[in-house]
């Protein structure tokens, strides 16, 4: 029971539906009530000018005999014409200009206005009552006649009643009109949402291609469009996933089966030196292959799409003299002069880890290509609006019909006798990308590499 009220709660239909007669059944209780007041009024003016009709018959019936007295028969017609078979009960007054009464009830109480109805209380009955003074030929001072007549209320509620419950009847039947009516619109106005449904539901898992937005109605179209940017943000993700398992079975098997043959090799051995040569041999490809997956994650997490970028504050100089510091072992090792030229602080926002692995590769590519006795020197600054980053070393250098080439995966310079995986600069180029900078590749001072990183600085 909860369930079905729930899915009914959350029905677009329903909702829309109910809405709609919320609406109309809030538009037609205004009416119903302002029909009311209209129907009151139209029986009030109704009762109204019958009492004046007959008011004016009663009046029109008084006379001045010859001996000066002033007489007045009630003609049946002035009574009658209230006989509308709703029981109601008249009474009349009729009085001279000084006072005497003529006929009647001679305590039915008078309207304070002449001609115009007022709701009166007489003997317990609630009355419509309404004044005409009329003038008379032969009577003295003003000649003036008062007829004051009243009768209850059933004929003028009856007509109050007939006009309401007519204008309530159009009313429902409007009301009832306009349900069916929007229920035919839902009908045809969300019957492009459920086509959108089925031909989501009837897609394979692997489709991926967006839909049409000219399949829904314009309000529609941005969720389509929503929609459809979801599934090529899901296509890159997964294409980049592909890409990554391509490339790190592409790239893995050669130095696994490597390792298992200079294993298998040491196994073999009984010379200790031969065996010791196999065993640092088999170290060196460890790290190696070590250092391809490392580098294969870290092109994996530079992709746009497969992780949510973050953004951090990053001073540009403080994260470069840390990854200074973590290889100034090696560049010993290599007898090259690692410096650093700090010109301040260079705040940029961004992926402290991504934006590390960018600086790592490009000094480690420097190092790697430059020969013993060489130099690398990393530089960071600030000019404008913009952090510039840049590393140069007295390596061989690249030849400007390669610059654009080594940036593509696995890509190598010949001949540079340096090992590597060619994934350290297309590792730099994703990172670059996706916080919004420039790479350049240029000659160095002394012949080697210079590389120009430019990032926005935070505002």
């Amino acid at each position: 029971m909860a369930g079905g009220i729930a899915r009914i709660r959350r029905s677009l239909r329903v909702q829309l539906f109910s809405w709609v007669v919320l609406t109309l059944a809030g538009a037609i209780c205004v009416n119903l009530y302002l029909s009311f007041r209209s129907a009151t009024a139209a029986s009030r003016l109704v009762a109204d000018r019958t009492l004046l009709a007959s008011a004016r018959v009663i009046a029109e019936a008084v006379h001045v005999d010859d001996s000066g007295s002033v007489e007045v028969e009630i003609p049946p017609a002035a009574l009658e014409m209230f006989d509308t078979g709703f029981g109601d009960q008249v009474f009349y007054r009729v009085t001279t200009p000084w006072g005497n009464l003529l006929s009647g009830y001679p305590d039915l109480p008078t309207p304070s206005v002449a001609t115009k109805g007022e709701d009166l209380i007489f003997h317990d009955h609630s009355i419509r009552a309404l004044k005409l003074e009329h003038p008379v030929v032969g009577l003295g001072g003003d000649g003036t006649i008062a007829v004051t007549v009243g009768v209850t209320h059933g004929s003028q509620y009856a007509i109050r009643r007939q006009l309401w419950l007519s204008d309530f009847v159009n009313q429902l039947a409007l009301v009832l009109l306009a349900g069916v009516v929007t229920i035919i619109g839902l009908q045809r106005g969300l019957s492009p949402i459920l086509r959108l449904r089925d031909a989501v539901r009837q897609r394979d898992r692997d489709r991926l291609d967006p839909f049409p937005p000219s399949m829904v109605q314009t309000e529609l179209q941005p969720l389509v469009r929503a929609l459809n940017d979801h599934m090529e943000s899901v296509q890159r993700q997964m294409a980049a996933q592909q890409r990554f398992v391509a490339n790190a079975a592409h790239q893995l098997r050669t130095p696994l089966a490597l390792i298992a043959t200079q294993a298998a090799v040491a196994a073999r051995e009984v010379d200790i030196r031969q065996r010791d040569e196999a065993l640092q041999a088999l170290q060196k490809s460890t790290r190696q292959v070590t250092r391809l997956a490392g580098q294969l994650l870290a092109l994996s997490r530079a992709e746009p799409g497969n992780f949510l970028p973050r953004t951090e504050h990053i001073d540009l100089a403080t994260l470069a003299r840390c990854v200074l510091e973590n290889l100034a072992e090696e560049a010993l090792n290599r007898n090259i002069d690692l410096g650093f030229d700090d010109g301040g602080p260079a705040n940029v926002t961004g992926d402290a880890t991504m934006l590390g692995e960018l600086v790592v590769n490009l000094v480690d590519n420097a190092l790697r290509y430059t020969p013993p006795g060489g130099s690398v020197t990393v530089s960071v600054k600030s000019l404008q609006n913009m952090a510039i980053l840049m590393v140069e070393d007295t390596g061989p250098g690249i030849a400007e019909s390669e610059r654009t080439q080594v940036f593509e995966r696995f890509y190598r310079v010949m001949d540079t006798g340096a090992e590597g995986s060619g994934l350290g600069l297309a590792i730099v180029q994703e990172v670059v990308d996706g916080a919004g900078g420039t790479i350049e590749l240029r000659d160095g001072k002394d012949g080697g590499l210079l590389v120009l990183v430019t990032l926005p600085l935070r505002e």
